[in-house]
């Protein structure tokens, strides 16, 4: 039986956020709802999840040593990655040591290396993933794109929203990528680089996915649009054949089975007629779940703060068609958000504005919310919220 104590005492449960943007605070917001006292880092001050935690830590989550530090200061009972960027060797130490990590050391380690996940998911479990090389030189990557062939995709092996990933469609652009993927890397493994095939297919979807202590679960699938690798839109549920739903479940519950721990997983797959191929796992709420503050009666982020708990999720019941649509802020300087008015008379139209301190380049500052009676209506709804929005930076 889970006991849950009283947050700022000594009956506290402790959630240490080991990353505080928006994805994160949402999970704060939904731990603080089950009495947790949440303790929020990031690199930089006043991130999204900070403004609501009790507490918070500004330092370089690579820096294995202050790691150590706040965990040994603030004596957490959950210790919760929510960005790639760890020291995740520190975290299987500690975790040997008797740390409780979210959803475990393992997995974390795994998934935020994409040699580690692309191994366990093609040559582990045997799943159906796109060709692929590593490589560590320039010359190296000649010789993966020559077996490869063009179009080919470049992506560093650690690395978020998108970032260092780009397209080589001839062996002239290979130089250029190359150092763009270098240059977006997120970790230790600078120098490392995953060459994948293009996979051409023909919808690609999130499939959340759920392990509680009561089972594991699919939450309905998540379509999505990507633009430079990163989310600008989703929407749910994502028209899926039946057929081919039961073979997507069935990948993203035995990665999840393999990875263990508790904790929901964002599981990422394209599909090409009746195949179902794995393309990448976040063990940790995913941007394109987003929509789930509208369209099921748990959100991807209850699902998470229940389920890390130890508390059963129960059945997840779908509500109503979702959508949700990513605002960018594009420049410097601090976002004021104008035409808020006009956005949320929009029907059914929500807005989360995520608190970010500042905007350097393009950057994800909010989101536009919307439900309706298909996925088309709420999808329209969603953008026609999002673009009555408009961003200042000053």
């Amino acid at each position: 039986m889970t006991t849950l104590g009283t947050p700022l005492s000594s009956s506290a449960t402790r959630a240490l956020l080991l990353g505080s943007g928006e994805l994160g605070k949402e999970v704060a917001i939904e731990l603080q709802r089950l009495g947790c006292e949440v303790i929020a880092c990031d690199r930089y001050a006043n991130a999204p999840a900070m403004q609501v935690a009790h507490r918070s830590h500004v330092f370089s989550m690579q820096d294995g040593e202050k790691l150590r530090e706040v965990i040994a200061s603030e004596k957490p009972d959950l210790v919760i990655p929510e960005i790639e960027a760890i020291a995740t060797e520190v975290l299987l130490e500690l975790e040997g040591q008797g740390l409780k990590v979210i959803p475990t050391a393992r997995a974390t380690n795994l998934t935020m290396n994409r040699e580690g996940i692309r191994r366990l998911a093609a040559e582990e479990l045997g799943l159906l993933t796109s060709p692929y090389h590593f490589v560590s030189t320039l010359d190296e990557a000649h010789r993966a794109v020559e077996q490869l062939g063009f179009p080919c995709v470049i992506k560093p092996l650690m690395s978020s929203s998108g970032k260092g990933q780009s397209v080589i469609r001839s062996i002239d652009d290979l130089p250029s990528c190359w150092e763009e993927a270098k240059e977006g890397a997120r970790g230790s493994a600078d120098d490392r680089c995953i060459i994948e095939g293009f996979v051409s297919f023909d919808y690609e979807i999130t499939l959340l996915t759920v392990s509680a202590v009561d089972g594991i679960r699919c939450c309905a699938p998540i379509g999505h649009v990507q633009i430079d690798g990163d989310y600008r839109e989703s929407w749910q549920p994502a028209a899926m054949v039946d057929e081919v739903l039961e073979k997507a479940e069935a990948m993203a519950k035995s990665v999840v089975s393999a990875l263990g721990g508790y904790g929901i997983f964002g599981v990422e797959l394209f599909v090409r007629g009746e195949d179902v191929i794995f393309s990448e796992v976040s063990p940790r709420p995913h941007d394109t779940g987003l929509v789930t503050l509208v369209s099921q009666d748990l959100s991807e982020f209850d699902l998470h703060a229940r389920a890390i708990l130890g508390l059963p999720v129960g059945e997840v019941v779908p509500r109503v068609p979702g959508a949700s649509h990513a605002l960018l802020g594009r420049g410097d300087g601090i976002p004021i958000f104008e035409g808020l008015v006009e956005a949320l008379s929009v029907p059914t139209s929500q807005l989360r504005l995520f608190g970010k301190p500042e905007c350097k380049g393009e950057r994800r500052l909010a989101v536009a919310l919307a439900s309706g009676r298909d996925v088309d209506e709420a999808r329209q709804r969603a953008r026609a919220c999002g673009e009555r929005v408009k961003i200042a930076l000053t």
